[in-house]
């Protein structure tokens, strides 16, 4: 079973990837624990300072931050980094319009792109529930991901 957090700045205003990310947020419930923890915008230290206090009360679970500098996987890779997780309580972190504080950055365990591209974080938010269930369907074997 997953237990799996993502924490977000600022809540998703547009209906369309609103909608699609509950979707996959809805799925994802089917598989274990996933809850979304939504901050409040505000300028980039003090979006910091909460994702810090959230993430250092959490300091056995593993840290996932998307940031452009960060690695890439394919979904069949990410399916295995989601495959280490099963019993282990893990955090992905999506900051806000204007990045996020070095603070933040340097409490992750592993530091994630989902693309050499930038996106807006309401469609990142989307993009990587759409992901998580990917990986996990993959590691089901599942035919939503096709081969």
């Amino acid at each position: 079973m997953f237990h799996l957090t993502l924490l977000t700045i600022g809540k998703l205003k547009n209906a369309s990837i609103k909608s699609l990310a509950e979707d996959y947020q809805k799925r994802l419930k089917r598989h274990g624990r996933f809850e979304t923890v939504e901050f409040a915008d505000g300028t980039v230290e003090s979006e910091g300072q909460r994702l810090l206090d959230y993430l250092n009360k959490h300091p056995q679970s593993k840290i996932f931050i998307l940031a452009e500098e960060g690695q890439t996987l394919s979904s069949e890779s990410f399916s295995k980094e989601l495959q280490a997780l099963q019993g282990r309580h893990a955090i992905f972190v999506i900051g806000g319009a204007f990045g996020l504080d070095p603070q933040v950055k340097a409490k992750a365990d592993t530091l994630l792109a989902l693309s050499p591209m930038t996106f807006t974080h309401e469609l990142a938010q989307m993009l990587l529930c759409e992901q998580i269930y990917r990986g996990i369907s993959i590691l089901n074997g599942s035919k939503y991901h096709h081969q």
